[in-house]
């Protein structure tokens, strides 16, 4: 610990001599839930009570509770945060909504949360519901929510708390794109993170609140530029792009945490699996003379409260006869990392199960956005509450009649923020692309074939093709808006999550495989 602080006060650029600050504060954090209230596997899907009784399971909101409260016992001068994203992601959020995650973060005593934008897949009235329901301050600061009723008085742009005597500020940030990512409606408009953060600092230092920190649900790369374009920002808790920081670990992104100028920015990957745990120390002028910590995992060393385990598997009974129903068996793991930026063998399974179920309505091309794939599989038998942990949306196929040229407009759609692993990327079936990352954003596609039965043709742009995609996409999200004015629109398919399940069913055991259709140039 000592050798930590030493290089954190050489990063702050302080002398040791004032390493007796005046005020500690252990910030305890967390990001990226996404409704993983059980435990969850090495793969971030569900875990069974088998591997978790030896051990082989991690997270869960009963691991979370035992090491809150062992970290607040080591660190009485602590608050608990969150950088977004509580919502969506098993039938947990599926059956409550957001009553749930209230009901934990409640018991766990958060002090504040952002929005993040998958508070937003249901609409502003089920984020005022959740609102409603906790006890600690939802924060989003760069957002126009004034024509939004449901929101209006319940949202705040930052929120001064008290801790060991000393005010401290906190602001929220939701991503700029979270129209394209969600459904906030047309009554909020999102606007720029820096302008907005600058906007809030300024305001908390004219009310003498000097020690600031940003809840922000905007990703590891924006959270860089807002730390390097802002003054005044002493700690930006990230959520977004489920970035693992770490000084111990050789998988991490980076430092934990990442210094940029005078801001120490922190993440603790995503699911519960982490606890963040940051000691900052401030000079009497609010100054951070150092920060140091690392995220804690949450495994077997760490115990489940027992009265929170009940609780979780009260709520989980409705759940269970869906979610134990074997309904297919893989001949081997498959891993969901990369489906941002390549083929992965998720994308060709999904794609081929969407494209296979309406190829008899004439149905050439399937299109699913890699940022909707959100767990891995292991071998061996798959429940429909694996595939609902990987496909959690509740999106339904949607068919639709659209050009060549704008077929080619959603390509580039999908390739054009390949490097920040947007969610947008396009896995496919029924043709084949090449494209150059290095290129210009709209100039990126190299090579589309359609793929025919005796080979493949070249994407004619004036030709009308029909293609099946998720109604989220259809519907313009993840920058899908050249397919909200298609033709000939079914939005009302089945169930992607139920799709998959009998497209794998009836190719049991499935062996996953890659297709060579995505090639980089």
């Amino acid at each position: 610990m000592i050798f930590r602080l030493v290089l954190s006060l050489v990063i702050f650029g302080v002398s040791t001599e004032i390493a007796a600050a005046d005020y500690r504060l252990t910030i305890l954090h967390t990001n990226d839930f996404h409704a993983r209230f059980e435990p969850i596997s090495k793969y971030d899907s569900a875990c069974d009570p088998a591997d978790n009784a030896e051990g082989k399971c991690f997270g869960g909101s009963a691991r979370l509770a035992t090491a809150v409260a062992e970290a607040r016992q080591r660190n009485p001068n602590s608050i608990l945060v969150d950088g977004g994203d509580q919502f969506q992601g098993t039938l947990f959020y599926t059956y409550y909504k957001g009553r749930l995650a209230a009901e934990m973060m409640n018991k766990l005593g958060y002090d504040a949360m952002t929005v993040g934008n998958h508070e937003f897949d249901d609409g502003p009235e089920v984020l005022s519901g959740f609102i409603d329901a906790v006890t600690f301050p939802v924060l989003m600061s760069n957002a126009d929510i004034s024509a939004e009723p449901r929101l209006l008085g319940k949202l705040a742009k930052s929120a001064v708390i008290e801790r060991g005597g000393e005010k401290l500020g906190l602001i929220g940030l939701t991503p700029l794109d979270t129209a394209d990512l969600a459904s906030p409606g047309d009554n909020i408009s999102f606007t720029d993170p820096v302008a907005a953060v600058q906007r809030e600092v300024d305001s908390l230092n004219a009310k003498g609140v000097n020690k600031i920190i940003v809840l922000s649900h905007s990703g590891y790369g924006v959270d860089q530029r807002i730390a390097a374009a802002t003054t005044g920002v002493d700690v930006i808790v990230g959520g977004h792009s489920n970035t693992f920081l770490s000084n111990i670990s050789d998988r991490a992104e980076g430092p934990y945490p990442t210094v940029v100028g005078n801001t120490a920015i922190v993440s603790a990957y995503a699911y519960g699996k982490f606890l963040g745990e940051l000691t900052v120390l401030f000079d009497e002028d609010g100054v951070v003379v150092s920060a140091t910590g690392e995220p804690l995992i949450m495994d077997v060393a760490v115990g489940e409260d027992a009265q929170t385990v009940q609780r979780i598997a009260k709520a989980a009974a409705p759940l269970d006869a869906i979610r134990q129903k074997i309904v297919a068996h893989v001949g081997a793991e498959m891993i969901v990392g990369g489906c941002r930026t390549h083929e992965c063998e998720m994308g060709v399974l999904i794609a081929d199960a969407m494209l296979e179920r309406v190829k008899p309505q004439g149905v050439q091309i399937a299109i699913q956005n890699g940022g909707g794939i959100r767990a891995s599989l292991d071998a061996g038998e798959v429940t429909m509450g694996e595939i609902l942990t990987v496909l959690p949306f509740q999106n339904t196929l949607s068919t639709f009649e659209v050009s060549g040229a704008t077929l080619l407009e959603a390509l580039e759609n999908g390739v054009s923020q390949v490097e920040k692993g947007a969610g947008r990327f396009p896995q496919v079936a029924g043709l084949t692309y090449a494209f150059d990352p290095a290129a210009t954003i709209g100039n990126r596609m190299r090579d589309v074939q359609v793929m025919l039965s005796g080979g493949t043709v070249p994407l004619d742009l004036n030709k009308v093709y029909s293609v099946v995609s998720n109604n989220y996409v259809r519907n313009g999200g993840d920058g899908y808006r050249m397919f909200k004015t298609a033709k000939n629109v079914y939005d009302f398919g089945p169930d992607l999550a139920d799709v998959v399940a009998e497209y794998m069913a009836a190719n049991a055991p499935y062996q996953p495989y890659l297709a060579g259709r995505i090639i980089e140039k």
